[in-house]
C-alpha cells in the first residue's frame, strides 16, 4: 500500500527552505503520495500538521530559525521542537523534524540538505513492523 506523507515547509527563508525541500524529496519513495504545505515560519508547523495528522502516514516538518538580537529564536525552536515531539508521540505517527536551527544564514546555507535526514528518519520509523 503507498504510503502517504505531508511535508510541511516553513518558507520564511525561501532558498533554505527549497534546499531542504529538494534534499528531503530525493529519499522519499517515488511510490509514495506526496503533498507540500507552506507555512509563513515554523511555527506554523505543529498546527498544520495537527490539522492534518489522520490523513496521512507520516509527516516532515522543513524550515530554518536564525537566531537574532532577542530570544525570540530559543522560545519558537523549543516550542517547535516539543509540538512536534508531542504530536508525533501522541498520534503515533513519525514526524521528521527538519527544522534547522542555525546561529547564522551561512550556518544556515551549509545545512540546506539536512532536509535528507528528516526523510531518513521518518523513513525508518514508517518501515518498522
Amino acid at each position: 500500500m503507498k504510503k502517504k506523507y505531508l511535508i510541511v515547509i516553513a518558507d520564511y527563508y525561501k532558498d533554505i527552505s527549497k534546499g531542504l525541500l529538494t534534499s528531503a524529496l530525493r529519499l522519499i519513495p517515488k511510490t509514495s503520495l506526496v503533498k507540500i504545505l507552506y507555512v509563513p515560519g515554523v511555527f506554523e508547523i505543529p498546527v498544520t500538521i495537527s490539522k492534518n495528522i489522520k490523513k496521512y502516514d507520516a509527516f516532515l516538518a522543513l524550515g530554518c530559525v536564525i537566531k537574532g538580537q532577542t530570544p525570540h529564536f530559543d522560545f519558537i525552536s523549543q516550542a517547535s521542537t516539543n509540538a512536534i515531539m508531542d504530536l508525533s508521540i501522541i498520534n503515533k505517527k513519525p514526524i521528521g523534524n527538519g527544522i534547522i536551527t542555525c546561529l547564522n544564514m551561512k550556518q544556515a546555507k551549509a545545512r540546506k540538505n539536512k532536509g535528507a535526514e528528516a526523510a531518513k528518519a521518518v523513513i525508518s520509523v514508517i518501515s518498522q513492523k
